[in-house]
């Protein structure tokens, strides 16, 4: 979270979705009762360190990070929030004070602290506790996420195996101390809200949310017959296709599916920022295309498009609003449409705090295309409209001429298919070759040699044994 949009909180002070809480030296006793009703109701975020009447305190910078592991642990057990529900937790220098930020999502399912059940009103905060009530609540969380469909015949086999094992690797790499690191699969699953017991009905099983996020495609295709994401290319062929790619997979693999796909067709534009070299085009389209996947309404048979033409980017996607026309950054409001698929990518680095990516997306196009003309327009489908540069195909088309080598320039530049492998290997690390080849849906040969290639001028590394390692970037 930024310094500035921390001064807009505190100056408007608390409301349905922000909490001040004193915490000096150690976490406020209520900290899990207002967790539990933020997750109830409509999320927020709760800064430690700020009175109620707006005074900062500050908390003590030798026990931030104590306290930041202490909010992470508690949030995983059940004991003290049911189901868990791991938080985002940030240390912030305030006015020469430091302060912890907790941003809590609106969840997709009913939470308990301490076996109680909390709501916040316009009244106020309470405890729910009569069955009419606790009946509402169940029927409003059902009403709006879909994700939450259970399956009472789905079964681990329908899962990918190694996706699930790529994913829970990528945590390990990103968040070596996640307390998810030390479950089984059935734990984590479970942990996760991926396989749930409905306490309205008393169905119990894996989600709609597992099978999207790990399905093999048969599983997949036979639940919900009619996703897929058509990725097309439309330059020369407007009416028609310069290229397409149909994704029936899973969301993991249609992320990585999705942005080779980004990487084949459009340049790239390295930028320095601070002293710090990032790629502008994947900094913008990692965002996009994570919006698209963990935003989507998937019980909507609408196709999700993802076309690139000559001067955009256009996507459309199944909806289920939470407002109406176009969404500016300043004016955002938290709300996940699918928080536990939003969950597994937030904890694989691949998404942050609602918002965060349709800010930087603005940050960053304009220095990417030189314009920043963007459209976010939320209605029953969402369209998604990101100006790209006429003149990006032009040298771009005459590069692919070249697909599949490196370029032995002094920079050890890599373009075409090649590339497209480095990518994916810096996105997924430990990813072995089948996946890849899988992926850029080239022969497993045909990747043995890019990868030989790439190790050869020392862009990537094989760590692990035989059975178990994958390439690493460099």
């Amino acid at each position: 979270m930024l310094v500035k949009n921390i001064s807009e909180i505190i100056k408007l002070g608390e409301s349905q979705t922000i909490e001040f809480k004193r915490a000096k030296e150690e976490l406020p006793q209520n900290l899990f009762e207002t967790v539990c009703l933020f997750l109830n109701r409509n999320g927020g975020t709760i800064l430690l360190g700020v009175n109620d009447n707006k005074t900062i305190e500050g908390i003590n910078p030798d026990k931030a990070e104590t306290l930041c592991k202490n909010i992470i642990l508690q949030s995983n057990n059940a004991l003290k929030l049911f189901p868990t529900f791991i938080l985002d937790t940030k240390i912030i220098q305030f006015q020469d004070k430091t302060l912890i930020s907790i941003y809590i999502p609106i969840s997709s399912q009913v939470h308990k602290c301490n076996n109680k059940i909390f709501d916040r009103g316009s009244d106020g905060d309470f405890e729910i506790t009569s069955s009419e009530q606790i009946k509402n609540l169940y029927l409003r969380k059902s009403s709006l996420y879909s994700e939450n469909l259970i399956y009472p015949f789905l079964e681990s086999a329908d899962f990918e195996k190694e996706i699930v094992n790529r994913t829970r690797k990528i945590i390990r790499i990103i968040r070596p101390n996640h307390p998810w690191n030390e479950l089984s699969d059935d734990e984590f699953f479970r942990t996760s809200g991926l396989y749930r017991k409905d306490m309205a009905t008393g169905n119990e099983g894996f989600t709609m949310s597992a099978l999207l996020l790990f399905g093999k495609p048969e599983a997949i295709g036979s639940a919900i017959p009619h996703y897929k994401i058509d990725a097309l290319l439309c330059i020369s062929d407007t009416e028609r296709y310069d290229d397409k790619e149909s994704i029936k997979c899973n969301l993991i693999e249609a992320w990585d599916k999705l942005l080779n796909f980004v990487s084949k067709h459009l340049p790239d534009k390295f930028f320095l920022e601070g002293t710090q070299r990032i790629s502008l085009r994947d900094t913008i389209f990692r965002e996009i295309i994570t919006n698209l996947l963990i935003h989507r309404e998937y019980s909507n048979a609408f196709p999700s498009t993802f076309i690139i033409y000559n001067d955009r980017l256009e996507i459309k996607n199944a909806n289920k609003p939470h407002v109406y026309g176009q969404l500016i950054p300043s004016e955002l409001e938290p709300f996940p449409k699918n928080p536990h698929i939003a969950q597994i990518f937030t904890q694989m680095g691949r998404s942050e705090e609602l918002g965060t990516g349709i800010r930087k997306v603005y940050k960053y196009s304009k220095l990417y295309s030189g314009q920043d003309d963007i459209k976010f327009l939320e209605h029953d489908i969402f369209t998604t409209v990101i100006p790209l540069s006429i003149h990006f195909f032009d040298v771009f088309l005459k590069d692919k001429k070249s697909n599949g080598e490196i370029k032995g320039d002094i920079n050890g530049e890599i373009k075409g298919e090649i590339k497209s492998v480095y990518i994916l290997i810096q996105n997924n690390p430990g990813i072995k070759t089948k996946n890849i080849a899988n992926l850029v849906n080239k022969p497993k040969k045909t990747v043995d040699k890019y990868i030989k290639k790439l190790k050869v001028i020392n862009k990537i590394t094989y760590k692990g044994s035989n059975k178990t390692g994958g390439y690493f970037a460099i």
